[in-house]
């Protein structure tokens, strides 16, 4: 069961991950994050997109609304930094939403439909969870990409963020 403590917390860790990721991809050489490779998304900017495109569509699945999206692959940004604008307004949003969380809400049971179709139901704070973590599995994906590139991919995990981030969101618990 997810808390209202943890849901701030891990609030806070994605949009720092996030953070750390586009400023990585960022700094690569001009046109590695646009550059074609073996991988489901084809790039790094189509990889980001996804979990973009996916918070998109969780967030409108907490807010018990359509969300209008027919598939997870949508290249909505093909440009990093529109794409970074966008992922900070999405993860400012998910930091509002958790604060403003409680036990109860957090259990409370969502029902929605996937994009496959199928009828599903989670609570809140399951599908919160799986939004975080489904970030994190495919940021993983974007700093293999950085081998490819010839680059250190950035360390955008939870203990460097607990351990080594600024610590300001702790002042929100």
């Amino acid at each position: 069961m997810m808390d209202p403590k943890s849901a701030k917390m891990l609030a806070h860790y994605k949009a720092w991950a996030d953070k750390v990721m586009f400023d990585g991809v960022a700094a690569l050489p001009p046109g590695e994050a646009e550059k074609e490779r073996r991988t489901l998304f084809k790039t790094m900017i189509g990889t980001l997109n996804h979990i973009f495109v996916v918070d998109l569509i969780w967030q409108a699945h907490l807010e018990r609304r359509e969300h209008g999206f027919k598939a997870r692959n949508v290249v909505v940004h093909p440009e990093l930094a529109a794409l970074w604008a966008a992922q900070q307004k999405v993860n400012d949003w998910i930091i509002a939403w958790a604060a403003g969380q409680t036990e109860a809400s957090l259990d409370e049971e969502v029902r929605f439909t996937f994009v496959s179709g199928k009828p599903a139901v989670m609570k809140r704070g399951e599908i919160f969870l799986h939004l975080v973590t489904h970030g994190s599995y495919h940021r993983g994906w974007v700093a293999e990409m950085f081998f490819e590139a010839g680059a250190r991919p950035p360390q955008p995990d939870l203990s460097v963020f607990l351990c080594e981030a600024p610590q300001d969101w702790r002042n929100t618990l």
